[in-house]
């Protein structure tokens, strides 16, 4: 997949009588998905991320950032990732394996400057790593594909080791009898951070005005429905993923626990004074969110950004996608998978047009009440209440 070239222009690069390179404000986090929420335009992100995936390089791409020091190498050669691709696609510097000091020597917030493949903090040497291009990314693809077959085997071996030990997920599903939230009969849509889910969410949007189906967020899938707008009805995860403002907007909480019990997410929910429902069951939170939303009688579920192909689940570094198998098997009758639907259709008719179209039409009417023997009677019904009432629906035609 490749991207087209995007240009930065308020990035800040040395003039002639400055030091050569980008110079930006440095913002620090081993976890990317959590970089990504505090990041601006024009700043240097300094993460730890072997395997650098799609999701995660979309995200940078969005921020608009200067530049990527990765701690780790982008690119392990354990499967052909595509996230160094798209930045290096979209135009921005990536530098490669610059050592885990790198994470400890640049203080967030700091002033720092990228030549090339080194990292200054003033005239000083922070790091020195390796920048790729667009010739080095393709030769450590081509590497990583020769080791696809071996990646596949190991995958299919773990998959069926979780079928067996835990087959029981296909008969049982989840326990729910703590759940508030009604879906009972409704369609619930399960919002995942994941592959375009911005362009899908927009594209949902008449699906969600009409049939207003109950909003099931995954971890950060819920600060998604936040930008686009909505607000989560359910969040369930880990919590790790996921800001406090979308903690504290309302939604029933569902901590996805570990089958003996254990739920890492409660101290955090506990700390800021909310109260959740622990939900022990194996697999991943996607799958336990499918599993709610059954067990609750939803009459069909929709899903936006989960993942689905065997890149997706390699890029998560999961071993293998037996839940996901369980879960669909489950599932699958009421499942709707709605990636991808904002390229499946475009309208042909643009907004502009339609502008023209009722402003044709305004003249029209404006005529017809200006020329008309009735005219003080047209007058009167196209007043100030049927204006504005026209008004309303216009503007409903572009939400």
């Amino acid at each position: 997949m490749r991207v087209p070239s995007v240009r930065f222009p308020h990035l800040r690069r040395g003039k002639a009588d400055e030091p050569p390179g980008i110079v930006g404000v440095a913002r620090v986090d081993p976890r990317t998905k959590v970089l990504v929420k505090r990041l601006n335009p024009g700043e240097i992100a300094i993460i730890d991320h072997a395997d650098l995936d799609r999701v995660s390089a979309d995200e940078l791409i969005a921020c608009k950032v200067a530049a990527v020091v990765n701690a780790a190498k982008s690119i392990t050669g354990r499967y052909p990732n595509l996230g160094p691709r798209l930045l290096i696609d979209a135009g921005i510097p990536l530098v490669d394996d610059a050592g885990q000091d790198v994470l400890a020597r640049v203080a967030e917030g700091a002033v720092v400057r990228l030549d090339g493949e080194v990292l200054y903090a003033g005239d000083q040497v922070i790091a020195k790593g390796v920048l790729q291009s667009k010739t080095t990314v393709d030769a450590a693809m081509d590497e990583a594909d020769a080791v696809m077959p071996t990646q596949i085997d190991a995958f299919a071996v773990n998959t069926l080791e979780f079928l067996r030990s835990e087959h029981a997920l296909l008969t049982n599903g989840v326990p729910v009898s703590q759940i508030a939230t009604k879906m009972s009969g409704k369609h619930v849509l399960v919002v995942v951070r994941g592959y375009r889910y911005r362009e899908d969410l927009r594209t949902l949007r008449p699906y969600i005005r009409e049939y207003r189906p109950v909003m099931l967020a995954v971890d950060g899938g819920a600060d998604a429905l936040l930008d686009a707008g909505y607000r989560p009805q359910v969040i369930i995860g880990d919590m790790d993923s996921v800001s406090d403002e979308a903690l504290c907007s309302g939604a029933e909480l569902v901590v996805h626990a570990y089958p003996d019990g254990r739920a890492p997410g409660l101290a955090r929910l506990r700390s800021l004074g909310l109260d959740a429902v622990p939900l022990p069951a194996p697999g991943t939170s996607e799958d336990v969110a499918l599993l709610l939303a059954d067990a609750c009688g939803a009459s069909l579920i929709a899903v936006v950004g989960t993942h689905w192909t065997l890149e997706e689940f390699l890029d998560k570094g999961r071993p293998g996608m037996a839940s996901t198998f369980l879960t669909h098997l489950r599932v699958g009758g009421k499942l709707v998978n709605a990636r991808g639907v904002h390229q499946l259709y475009q309208s042909r008719i643009s907004g502009w047009a339609l502008i023209a179209l009722v402003l044709a039409a305004a003249v029209t009417v404006a005529v017809a009440v200006a020329f008309s023997p009735a005219g003080p009677i047209l007058g009167d019904y196209f007043g100030a209440a049927t204006w504005h009432n026209f008004v309303s629906w216009l503007t409903g035609l572009f939400k």
